[in-house]
């Protein structure tokens, strides 16, 4: 096919004979013209390249070479309008010689693209070239767009409804048989087709945008709003065990909480209790493995006196003083197998007997246990109740070790710093970038209360100034398999810590080199060649 709507009949119906009627048939029997029938290939050829790509500036340019192919034309352009300033911008051209800026060929067109849009009606003009002498347009973009006599420029509205969302322009020498009038006509429907796939974008990609907004404000609500009381992170380990919480608070659900020792199970257990509808009645706290098993009975239960041997006087449970509310069991894989029996019981049928006592009591009260044990390798050596497992584990709730959840950790780091530092009477401090980097390498078997201690620690012995590595404990030092076969020297060592005391100095001080020499002790020549010596950039601490 030919670069140009005025197609020889001839050669477009002998093309088309390989594949069906020849173009004289379909004229002689239909009556559609050879125009018409280029005109719809055009147009369903657009409408395919339209459907290939979600993104309109992957399609435009290919959609101004189809037509570049079919028309013959000599430029062409989509200038879309930015909705925040109303200015045009240039979303595709073809036929713009390079040394033309975008910027410069829409100032060239600029009266007529403005005219589009004002009137929502297309533009044509005869003779780009002589309008231009005309109307005073740049000589210099002139000689570069090296325009011709007879060329015309045509610009449609891309629009969608009363809608202007931008413009379709094209330069194209005048039809001898048709003028302008049959480009001016397929113009239009190609930018009405263009401007619908454009609005469909549009309004695919504003839906997209809300519901991404949507799940920021779901996420940032989970975190925030759904985030108990006393409960420390962002990580997403931390946002689903708020979401757990948030689901099984208002129910009388029996929950069992798992994870390491230290991660913060009994802060679940609270959040639970102050979350429920038994938020005003007791929460009552027992550790099963803080007292011997002759006792744990007691304890839960509640004595008759004369029960045993000291019980002077009755003395109520635990299960009995958290009635209406919550007993919180912590460590439940630690209680006896007698101990579990009764404990079942409770659990399925709410009563009790105290010890020395006939007299069945009931309770209504929620259970949340909490364990470190592995309770299925329990069950598996017989040492842990299967059927009481199965009454415990109705709604389980993961504590992430803090390994897991390493960008929660500066976050718990700065809340233990305000809180030892509030106690002590001073000014939170910060942590110097050693300190962090020391934190974050480090395995935390013991978790939340091993930084928690670490942290306490490291605020008395940094006395109101930035806390540095040599302020946490040695433990942290410790590698693992890998890392220890790489130990530093003590030489290695001592530079590290010089390095960053020098650092820390020009930070406080903001790069005053004279100020942070007298703070560390030493003169400005001194620390001045050690700067030198652990190639540090002074000027990038300043304020």
């Amino acid at each position: 096919m030919s670069n140009s709507l005025e197609v020889d009949c001839h050669e477009a119906g002998c093309a088309m004979s390989r594949e069906g009627p020849s173009l004289e048939m379909l004229n002689h029997s239909t009556g559609i013209s050879c125009r018409s029938i280029q005109e719809l290939s055009l147009l369903f050829a657009i409408s395919q390249t339209l459907e290939k790509s979600f993104d309109l500036t992957d399609i435009v340019k290919p959609v101004l070479q189809r037509m570049q192919d079919f028309m013959g034309l000599e430029r062409g352009t989509i200038a879309v309008i930015n909705r925040d300033t109303g200015e045009f911008v240039l979303s595709e051209a073809i036929g713009i010689p390079r040394e033309i800026k975008p910027e410069e060929y829409l100032e060239f067109t600029s009266s007529q693209l403005e005219q589009v849009v004002a009137t929502k009606e297309p533009v044509v003009v005869a003779d780009i070239a002589r309008w231009a002498i005309n109307n005073g347009a740049d000589t210099e973009v002139m000689d570069k767009l090296n325009l011709n006599e007879g060329v015309g420029l045509i610009c449609v509205p891309l629009k969608f409804e009363d809608h202007i969302i931008g413009t379709l322009s094209i330069e194209r020498r005048r039809n001898r048989n048709f003028g302008f009038e049959a480009d001016l006509r397929l113009l239009s429907m190609i930018s009405s087709i263009i401007a619908q796939a454009a609005r469909v974008r549009q309004d695919a990609a504003e839906q997209i945008q809300s519901l991404r907004a949507e799940n920021d404000r779901l996420q940032a609500e989970i975190a925030n709003n759904f985030r108990p009381s006393g409960m420390i992170g962002n990580s997403a380990e931390m946002r689903g065990v708020y979401l757990h919480v948030e689901h099984v608070a208002s129910s009388v659900t029996t929950v069992l909480i798992r994870g390491e020792s230290g991660t913060g199970k009994e802060l679940v257990a609270k959040a639970l209790h102050e979350k429920s509808p038994r938020s005003k009645r007791p929460f009552v706290k027992f550790n099963c493995a803080a007292l011997p098993d002759s006792i744990i009975e007691s304890e839960l239960f509640g004595h008759e006196k004369g029960a045993f041997t000291g019980a002077l006087a009755m003395r109520k449970g635990r299960f009995e003083t958290a009635n209406g509310g919550t007993i919180f069991l912590d460590e439940i894989g630690d209680i006896s197998p007698t101990t579990q029996v009764k404990l079942l019981r409770v659990l399925q049928e709410k009563e009790f007997e105290r010890v020395g006592s006939q007299e069945t009591i009931h309770t209504d009260v929620r259970v949340i246990a909490a364990t470190s044990r592995n309770l299925e390798q329990m069950i598996a050596d017989g040492t842990f109740r299967e059927d009481l497992y199965y009454r415990l584990n109705v709604f389980p709730v993961y504590m992430p070790p803090l390994r897991s959840r390493k960008c929660d950790i500066l976050l718990l780091a700065d809340h233990f710093i305000e809180k030892y530092s509030r106690q002590m009477g001073s000014k939170p401090v910060r942590i110097s970038s050693a300190a962090i980097d020391l934190l974050m390498s480090y395995y935390w078997p013991g978790n939340v209360r091993e930084l928690e201690n670490c942290i306490e620690r490291a605020v008395i012995l940094s006395k109101g100034q930035s806390i540095k590595a040599h302020h946490l404990p040695p433990t942290l030092y410790k590698k693992d398999a890998v890392e220890s076969a790489a130990v530093a020297t003590l030489e290695e060592a001592v530079q590290a810590l010089e390095r960053e005391m020098i650092v820390d100095a020009l930070k406080e001080t903001g790069s005053n080199m004279a100020e942070a020499a007298r703070r560390l002790g030493l003169t400005e020549r001194k620390i001045g060649l050690r700067v030198k010596k652990y190639d540090i950039t002074p000027g990038n601490f300043k304020n």
